[in-house]
């Protein structure tokens, strides 16, 4: 009884929310026609795609910085692609945090690290994006429209600073039952390996080298590349791809239309 009480009140709260964040039709066109792997095939996987996105906007809290100005388009562009990694996992994988924001190019930040010694130095880090616990996430708009999947190893700053969220910045995700924890830190472990091999040999590679920095970064390259290059990821890790593709439950392979040949 409980339950279904539960159940009623949060799709009549979706559906309230859903009222509020309507996408006009051509926004949502020119949204999917900049980034092609947010389209799918099937029309129930696709119409998720845009609830998701209405929920996500109706849920965060957006704001800019150095003078940006966010349009609609921003924010659903935004929004749309946040969502697709949790398109099976479910929305509440987000509940952890609720600001965005958003700055028109890189951000530089202090940092301080403490040496062996106890000596603490300090340096600047420029950052596309960043997730920290609890919020909020920050993106550089520049990065984000450079996000679409061009040519050269797959790079996506909302895939990425998303999939952080959900790694809990390296705590590790929330594993479904069918994947043990051992097999995902065996399986995770000889990929990064093999991945970090091929970096240190300066070999051409589907993900973005960053992804050789640690496992934390990894999981994030990786997921990037599983969602924007998933043809030249599969081909390269075809272990890690069928790992990723059990973790959240799609295969972009599969479920998103060809693209047209460049």
């Amino acid at each position: 009884m409980f339950r279904a009480l539960r159940q009623h009140w949060q799709a009549r709260g979706e559906a309230a929310a859903l009222k509020r964040r309507p996408i006009p039709v051509d926004l949502w066109k020119r949204t999917l026609i900049r980034y092609p792997f947010l389209q799918r095939r099937d029309p129930d996987a696709a119409a998720e795609v845009q609830r998701l996105t209405r929920l996500f906007l109706d849920r965060k809290e957006f704001s800019t910085a150095g003078g940006l100005r966010l349009t609609d388009a921003m924010a659903v562009a935004i929004a749309a692609q946040a969502v697709l990694p949790v398109l099976r996992l479910g929305l509440d994988r987000y509940d952890g945090f609720v600001g965005i924001v958003v700055h028109p190019d890189a951000v530089v930040a202090r940092r301080e690290v403490t040496d062996e010694d106890g000596i603490v130095h300090e340096y600047d880090e420029v950052l596309s994006g960043e997730a920290m616990a609890g919020g909020p996430v920050t993106l550089s708009w520049r990065d984000v429209r450079s996000g679409a999947g061009a040519a050269g190893p797959a790079y996506n700053v909302v895939i990425h600073e998303f999939a952080h969220v959900l790694d809990g910045r390296g705590g590790g995700p929330d594993l479904p039952t069918d994947i043990p924890v051992q097999e995902w830190q065996t399986v995770m472990g000889q990929e990064y390996e093999r991945f970090t091999q091929r970096v240190k040999a300066e070999a051409d590679t589907a993900m973005d080298p960053y992804g050789a920095e640690n496992p934390e970064e990894f999981f994030a390259v990786a997921t990037e590349a599983f969602f924007v290059s998933p043809q030249p990821m599969k081909e390269e890790q075809p272990a890690l791809y069928q790992l990723l593709r059990r973790f959240y439950r799609q295969d972009p392979l599969v479920e998103c239309p060809p693209r047209p040949r460049r």
